[in-house]
């Protein structure tokens, strides 16, 4: 079937060179203070252009860098959890702790942490927190030490909530109909597309592997109805650490040797930026 000829048939072509060079020019000719979602937008754009699909590009968890943490009494059984980012977003969560708990105990969990997550994701301080947890423990008094952790714990939640999708193209998908039951099927994949948890679940799953991921329809829960295929690549950062994943949604019968090259591509055109190669 087709699972086969992707995995065994496939000969995957070449780009042109003018390919290339457009790609290079409009993804790598956006302004260094555009941002990275200004970067994606136009990537998202650039690949739906030029595969006549739809493009989508989901940014990866805790992204962003970490400036301070605060902790704030709200009342004796409650307080407050402050993340600050470097990139001046703020997000607050509520933690229940002991009605006795001193407040050195909120600025000693601040200092600890302030002192260690500056300039560092949520995710790496998360890992090193949880790698050295009897260091934490040997340090802190036990009150301190619940606090950091249930601080830390309280942002658990924010991976999905910071994953922002981006879809470009789905007008694309209209050309070239030739029966009602291809507008049926674009109808359902467009519902899909509008299912934002599922779509960012499927693309994560490129994230655990390197190069291009097919996924056919037929074998994944999200496409199964729509008979549909997502082509997608993840895009990394210097230290190698998976900053995003963009890819492209078709028919099954998408020209898997001609778009396969155009995702790798640009997904590593993105990451010599965001690596600052």
């Amino acid at each position: 079937g087709l699972r086969f000829f992707v995995d065994s048939l496939l000969q995957v072509g070449e780009l042109s060179p003018e390919e290339r060079i457009r790609i290079e020019s409009q993804v790598a000719g956006q302004p260094t203070d555009a941002g990275l979602e200004a970067l994606l937008g136009q990537a998202s754009s650039l690949l739906s252009g030029l595969t006549r699909g739809a493009s989508v590009v989901v940014t990866s968890k805790d992204d962003r860098r970490l400036r301070q943490i605060e902790f704030v009494r709200l009342d004796p059984g409650r307080a407050l959890a402050v993340l600050v980012s470097e990139d001046g977003s703020v997000e607050n969560r509520i933690l229940i702790i002991p009605p006795d708990l001193p407040h050195s105990a909120l600025v000693s969990a601040g200092n600890y942490l302030n002192a260690r997550i500056r300039g560092r994701t949520l995710d790496q301080v998360r890992g090193e927190m949880e790698a050295g947890r009897r260091l934490v423990e040997a340090e802190l008094d036990e009150l301190t030490a619940r606090l950091v952790e249930a601080g830390l714990a309280s942002w658990a939640g924010l991976d999905g909530a910071r994953r922002q999708l981006i879809v470009r193209g789905q007008g694309n998908l209209l050309e070239d109909l030739t029966a009602m039951e291809d507008l049926e099927r674009i109808r359902l994949l467009f519902d899909d597309l509008e299912t934002k948890t599922e779509v960012i679940d499927l693309l994560s799953r490129a994230e655990n592997g390197e190069g291009v991921r097919i996924f056919i329809g037929s074998e994944n829960k999200l496409f199964s109805l729509s008979g549909s295929s997502m082509i997608a690549a993840p895009f990394r950062d210097s230290d190698r650490r998976v900053v995003g994943v963009l890819g492209v949604i078709g028919p099954t019968r998408l020209n898997y040797a001609r778009i396969v090259p155009m995702v790798d591509y640009t997904a590593r055109v993105i990451a010599r930026i965001v690596g600052g190669g």
